[in-house]
């Protein structure tokens, strides 16, 4: 039952996607929508800590992460729309270029690799991190500030990177959290250096 455990929690994390939509759109009170974004980021952090305790992390387990991760955001860039739009509309601009980004590093990971990629960049980690900060402080304060532009900015670094990465890996790969963990990999030769720079990564 416990090897369960990891996958049932970014499950929940992709289910509250349509629940925080529906909050919403017909009970958008602070608390139930603050109690979502809590349980999504708790179960993003726990799913990937018990599936390394015990010893049961997998390319599709990291994939399914990956994808709840842009279903709740998704759903919560909704919310935002849907209850401030005029924060949307004033944003627009670095909006479009951060969902074109992500657009393209979908098109650009499916024509070099047949499938998404699931890098576990650690700026993407620190992005996440900053996305639960920015959309608590709209969707349940009701506070714009600094905290909207910089997490669109760093989102679109992030993106740029994951981009740069899948333009220099040779093949398909998961857990490359830096661009300099992926140049290191394309130098090298053999399956003794793929071991080598696959180590680096643990």
């Amino acid at each position: 039952m416990a090897k369960h455990i990891p996958l049932l929690l970014t499950l929940l994390r992709a289910g509250l996607a349509p629940v925080l939509v529906l909050l919403a759109l017909f009970h958008p009170a602070p608390w139930a929508i603050a109690g979502c974004l809590i349980l999504a980021v708790i179960s993003d952090y726990f799913d990937g800590v018990i599936a390394r305790r015990l010893n049961i992390v997998t390319d599709n387990l990291r994939r399914l992460d990956s994808i709840a991760d842009s279903l709740f955001y998704l759903a919560a860039l909704f919310a935002a729309w849907w209850l401030y739009p005029d924060v949307i509309y004033g944003h627009l601009r670095p909006l479009a270029v951060l969902i074109g980004l992500e657009l393209l590093r979908y098109v650009v990971d499916f024509a070099r690799f047949g499938r998404e990629a699931s890098y576990h960049l650690w700026s993407a980690k620190l992005w996440g991190v900053m996305l639960f900060l920015g959309f608590f402080a709209l969707l349940v304060f009701a506070e714009d500030g600094l905290w909207v532009s910089l997490v669109i900015y760093w989102g679109i670094l992030s993106d740029l990177e994951g981009l740069a990465i899948s333009f220099v890996l040779r093949e398909w790969r998961t857990d490359v959290p830096t661009l300099a963990h992926a140049l290191r990999l394309r130098r090298g030769v053999g399956p003794e250096s793929r071991r080598s720079a696959q180590r680096t990564l643990r």
